[in-house]
């Protein structure tokens, strides 16, 4: 009996960790950008500052300005101060946790009602929920616009936005801060006002 009790409760544990396991979304981009200023996209001087009015803690923005800055510079551009900048790149992000509508534990196990020695025929009941598996999900909203250092016009403009479970990796805000950057970034300056998205390997 007890072996067999060990096998039932064994593969309960299997279901309920596949059903739990890493949940990441696509990261959904939209960027918009003036016609005109083409040319200057993706060289020059740069600058990377927190978007006026933001309230962030500054160590939760850092990982995304680091990414960003980094992505920047893979496309041509040269960080240096901002005085000395033609362009300046504004960002902004805002991380929140939505939490299943629902929390009930995985595995439930009962003595079919009343308690029994080995052989006494009492049976073993144990159910699973399916909806056991379920997560927080941690959801990461990220703006940057870079502007025109001089005229302060806003030439560039993207936004993304990914959502992945509380056991991910890239709930980690240097992980996702790379992956969202990364997205933001790809075939840039992108299609004017198109929304894409962009899969994310885990």
């Amino acid at each position: 009996m007890k072996i067999k009790t060990f096998a039932i409760l064994a593969l309960a544990g299997t279901l309920a960790g596949c059903m739990s396991g890493p949940r990441v979304s696509p990261v959904e981009i939209t960027r918009f950008h003036q016609s005109a200023a083409i040319a200057q996209l993706g060289n020059g001087t740069i600058f990377v500052e927190d978007a006026p009015g933001v309230e962030a803690d500054p160590q939760e923005l850092a990982p995304y300005k680091a990414a960003i800055a980094a992505e920047l510079a893979e496309l041509g551009y040269r960080e240096v101060p901002r005085a000395e900048a033609s362009q300046i790149a504004q960002v902004r992000v805002e991380r929140f946790i939505s939490e299943p509508a629902q929390r009930r534990s995985p595995v439930t196990v009962g003595g079919g009602g009343s308690t029994g020695t080995y052989g006494s025929g009492v049976g073993l009941g144990i159910g699973i929920n399916l909806g056991g598996g379920q997560r927080e999900m941690i959801g990461t909203d990220l703006g940057v616009m870079i502007r025109d250092a001089a005229s302060s016009d806003v030439i560039w403009e993207g936004r993304a936005s990914i959502s992945v479970s509380d056991n991910s990796e890239f709930a980690d805000s240097s992980a996702n801060a790379s992956v969202v950057a990364d997205a933001l970034f790809s075939e840039f300056p992108g299609n004017n006002g198109e929304t894409v998205e962009v899969r994310v390997n885990n």
